[in-house]
């Protein structure tokens, strides 16, 4: 198991609390339980998460979607939704912008392989640019090798 620390956005307080026991279970740290979209941004800056769970639908102006989008622009902070909702268009939309989904309802075990998944991937991203930088290169591969790891920014803190 990977452990982290993660930044639970939930709107609902009995869910939010559940997901807390769980990941303390888990050996995960808990930077923060917040409700709002507005909020998860603001959380996010202050704790600097390893990773953000966020539900869809929140309270405030800004859905999940919309705030992870800013979460992992200004701080290339990885997100995993929670939903309810399976629509298959909509789950094509957060594919597109997050690092996982997880549909409610699910357990412990669902929780853990998620998380570990993408922070196992984040982790060896970061080694492996790490161990790239540190070798000397010439101009040409300097530019080829960052130019190969763009995606992989949005992992690094």
């Amino acid at each position: 198991m990977v452990e982290g620390r993660i930044l639970v956005v939930e709107d609902d307080h009995i869910v939010a609390m559940g997901i807390r026991i769980m990941l303390k279970n888990l050996g995960h740290i808990v930077t923060g339980v917040v409700s709002s979209g507005e909020e998860a941004i603001s959380k996010a800056e202050s704790t600097r998460p390893d990773l953000v769970l966020m539900d869809i639908m929140l309270k405030g102006n800004l859905n999940g979607i919309e705030a992870s989008k800013e979460i992992i622009t200004r701080f290339g902070i990885p997100v995993v939704y929670l939903t309810a909702c399976s629509d298959r268009q909509l789950l094509e939309q957060i594919w597109n912008v997050g690092s996982g989904c997880i549909v409610k309802p699910f357990d412990e075990k669902d929780l853990e392989k998620s998380i570990d998944i993408v922070l196992s991937r984040c982790r060896l991203e970061e080694k492996d640019v790490k161990e790239n930088s540190q070798k000397p290169q010439n101009d040409s591969e300097k530019f080829r090798n960052a130019s190969g790891y763009l995606p992989v920014l949005k992992c690094l803190k």
